[in-house]
């Protein structure tokens, strides 16, 4: 039988885990709301202006609109899986959250209570293996509809999504190199310290600053991944009417949508804790604990930020130049960066610091002369063999 500490453990630890859940669904309606807030005041509309005060009330209308419209199901449709594959996409995003550090904790009834649900070893190897289960949700949906044309959204959703958690990973692994660990509270650790420049002692040490190519590299494949402008080709075919989800309504398309906004939030998060040094900021004497919250959420709402201003700027791409990029360009991009990472880590251990910069920026050169090839189309005019020459007719 447990004693009355072992209940106060489990009644925080249960309070902590309904906290969160609770935080990421209000976050995901703050981030709706902005998205068509920034994006009015870009495009010079008035946006959401009617449902609660400057519209900030209308994701919630929407999803009560949803909740209570009629879910449709397929004659043709596998019942069992078309109604289990919006919650195979929807668990692994709240759960990929569960290993982000958001702050330092307090302490309550004389138990430590950490801002975080689950410090885990294996941190980041957690984030990709949730990002692989979500893959799962979107293939099930398209093959269980019933229809030719959700099978193919979800055909063509699972290989962008495969493709791009592979560029992911590489980013990830070269940063991770640089910390010396793979727990997501060990990464922030390392850029609590501060490096010197031309007499500036207190410049962090983010990893953003010496990681810049990983970071590109991960926040590249993580808007392809989590399928958002430029890279929305699976909700954006105008040949597979709306992809993977073409045969959702009600409740079950409300999943999959709110899943789509949780793993966005959940990338970011990520980002800002491997490469932005998380919830590090300055901190003040007045309520401790809260600072460091105040800084994860800023720089997170700061990432969200440039992700809807990618949205509303750039033009999306072409499935066949997304594939392209994504295993010609930010694969072999990411392989390089990890053997210069590895390499700056491991030579000066081996050799003097003078000699390893040798060895390192000899072998950066060799490596680019080597893959520059693969970077570089063929000659405008030039035809391919075999392919047939156009003619203008007259």
């Amino acid at each position: 039988m447990l004693g009355a500490i072992d209940w106060v453990f489990w009644i925080l630890l249960v309070a902590r885990v309904v906290v969160v859940f609770a935080a990421l669904l209000l976050s995901v309606l703050l981030a709706i709301w902005i998205e068509r807030k920034v994006i009015a005041d870009m495009q010079t509309r008035i946006g959401p202006n009617r449902a609660g005060p400057a519209g900030v009330l209308i994701t919630l209308a929407d999803g009560i609109k949803l909740f209570f419209k009629e879910g449709v199901i397929p004659a043709a449709a596998s019942r069992p899986v078309f109604v289990i594959a919006p919650i195979l996409s929807l668990v692994p995003a709240f759960l990929a959250f569960a290993v982000i550090p958001f702050g330092t904790g307090v302490t309550l009834f004389g138990h430590p209570v950490p801002f975080q649900l689950a410090d885990l070893d294996i941190g980041i190897l957690w984030i990709l293996a949730m990002g692989s289960l979500a893959v799962y949700g979107v293939v099930l949906a398209g093959w269980s509809s019933g229809s030719n044309y959700p099978l193919l959204g979800a055909i063509r959703s699972s290989a962008q999504m495969i493709s791009y958690e592979v560029g992911m990973s590489l980013g990830l692994i070269a940063v991770l190199l640089y910390s010396g660990g793979i727990a997501m509270s060990e990464v922030v650790e390392v850029q609590a310290r501060h490096f010197d420049v031309t007499g500036l002692g207190w410049l962090p040490k983010w990893n953003v600053f010496f990681q810049l190519p990983a970071f590109l590299i991960y926040f590249i494949a993580a808007v392809a991944e989590t399928q958002r402008p430029p890279f929305d080709l699976p909700e954006a075919e105008t040949e597979l009417v709306a992809g993977y989800h073409t045969e959702y309504s009600g409740i079950k398309f409300a999943m999959f949508y709110l899943a789509e906004y949780v793993h966005t939030i959940t990338v970011s998060a990520v980002g800002v804790t491997l490469f932005l040094g998380g919830w590090r900021g300055p901190m003040f004497d007045f309520l401790p604990w809260l600072w460091p919250l105040v800084w994860f959420l800023l720089k997170l709402l700061i990432v969200i930020f440039v992700l809807v201003w990618i949205r509303a700027t750039l033009p999306r791409f072409r499935y066949d130049r997304l594939m392209n990029f994504g295993w010609k360009v930010l694969i072999p991009f990411g392989l390089l960066w990890i053997l210069i990472t590895a390499a700056y880590v491991q030579l000066p251990q081996t050799y003097s610091d003078l000699r390893a910069a040798l060895i390192i920026v000899s072998g950066t050169l060799a490596v680019v002369l080597l893959v520059s090839p693969l970077f570089v189309g063929p000659p405008r005019g030039v035809l391919d063999e075999g392919a047939a020459p156009t003619t203008r007719e007259p």
